[in-house]
């Protein structure tokens, strides 16, 4: 009798582990997906925040290339979202980075017009000081606003700086390295997309071609 107890025991606990395991991979997998699709929708607020719906009657989340550049701050490639009008270029949004950060690399979203005028810059991930540098956020502040409409002439390059830099762009108080940083990324990605404007909405790959 004991070892029959035991076998069954056994038998119950095994089944109990099996069930539980079961349930735990089901509810990883459903969450998991919940995860990716609230990802995707915030990412695709984000964009469409850039390039509202309106301006474009392709799937932006889905035209897209892989690019490589020193200028977009990051040695792995960063992804381009591609929006058309009729088939007919409109904007692109560069995923690119400003790696000097007060907390290290700040994520942007950076939205380019066909005539390399900005539609709207978005910061989609951080680590800046919270209640200083995170006034880069469009939700704490207006700052990362004022990028749209400029351009590589507007400001002209040497005031592509912060105000006390000699720049056009406010710093925060308490906070300069992190708006310094943003802005200076956001103008290296137009510069980058005055050089590859016409790959960017080719089919390919553009090109990974090193510039400074």
């Amino acid at each position: 009798m004991p070892l029959k107890n035991m076998l069954l025991g056994a038998l119950i606990l095994g089944l109990f582990a099996v069930t539980g395991t079961a349930l735990v991979a089901l509810t990883h997998d459903g969450t998991a997906e919940r995860i990716a699709e609230n990802e995707r929708q915030a990412l695709l607020n984000s964009l469409h925040q850039v390039v509202p719906p309106a301006l474009h009657d392709n799937d932006l989340y889905a035209d897209t290339i892989e690019v490589s550049n020193p200028l977009l701050g990051s040695s792995q490639p960063v992804t381009v979202y591609r929006a058309r009008q009729g088939g007919q270029p409109v904007a692109a949004v560069i995923a690119s980075i400003a790696p000097d950060g007060y907390g290290g690399g700040i994520k942007l979203l950076v939205g380019i017009r066909y005539d390399g005028t900005l539609s709207g810059v978005r910061v989609i991930g951080h680590r800046e000081t919270p209640g200083l540098g995170d006034a880069i956020e469009a939700e704490r502040s207006d700052w990362i606003l004022g990028f749209s409409g400029r351009s590589l002439v507007d400001p002209a390059e040497p005031q592509w700086k912060v105000k006390k830099d000699g720049g056009v762009f406010d710093q925060f108080t308490g906070a300069t390295i992190t708006p310094r940083a943003v802005v200076q990324a956001v103008y290296n990605t137009l510069r980058y997309y005055q050089n590859h404007r016409e790959e960017l909405y080719a089919n390919g790959t553009a090109s990974a071609e090193e510039e400074m």
